[in-house]
């Protein structure tokens, strides 16, 4: 029985950090680029586009298509960077403990 107390007490302790977690990630930035720098998109650590920023030099008619290519390359560079620093995180947080393939803690 004590053994149990003890469990449920890192239960608690994980799942207060584990909103700690959350909350700095939902402040945190990361940027992801494309076209050498010319299309940045940056994302909060949930991966929710904040900001994009697009090198005028871009903006010329009848290089939409680039352009819209760009910026997608440039959210996706930006998603997997906010995936990767989630996946840090929680590992902090886990101890390293391994989840079941597809559970998302948030």
């Amino acid at each position: 029985m004590k053994d149990l107390m003890g469990m449920m007490k890192q239960v608690g302790q994980m799942q207060a950090r584990l909103k700690e977690v959350q909350e700095e990630l939902g402040r945190a930035e990361i940027e992801g680029q494309s076209g050498g720098g010319l299309v940045k998109v940056t994302v909060d650590g949930k991966g929710e586009v904040k900001r994009v920023s697009i090198d005028p030099s871009l903006m010329t008619p009848g290089e939409a298509e680039i352009l819209e290519d760009l910026i997608v390359a440039a959210a996706s560079d930006a998603r997997v960077k906010a995936d990767t620093a989630m996946q840090a995180k929680m590992a902090e947080v886990t101890g390293g403990l391994p989840l079941p393939p597809g559970m998302k803690l948030f």
